[in-house]
């Protein structure tokens, strides 16, 4: 199975809201998540929606307001979901 990307918006406006705290974390939630053979997180530059908070994307779909101290559950509810589901397909598909 090829990896599917998830970014992580490294632009200066997640720059400043602390993007360098999430990274690690967010390392660490794919890991916990037994994501690793599936998933491949890539840095990108701007993904142009600066005023919605840190940004990941995951195939079409952008996550927004993400910041340390809510990233743990924006992974769980929204992003992890949606990684779960597109691997349910490949696996069906």
């Amino acid at each position: 199975m090829t990896k599917e990307n998830l970014y992580l918006c490294m632009g200066s406006a997640c720059h400043q809201l602390g993007v360098y705290e999430v990274l690690p974390r967010i390392q660490g939630l794919i890991s916990q998540y037994h994501l690793e053979e599936s998933i491949e997180l890539k840095g990108s530059f701007c993904l142009e929606t600066c005023s919605s908070g840190i940004v990941m994307k995951f195939q079409d779909k952008l996550f927004v307001d993400i910041n340390p101290a809510n990233l743990e559950e924006k992974f769980i509810l929204e992003i992890l979901p949606e990684i779960q589901l597109k691997m349910q397909e490949c696996s069906h598909g």
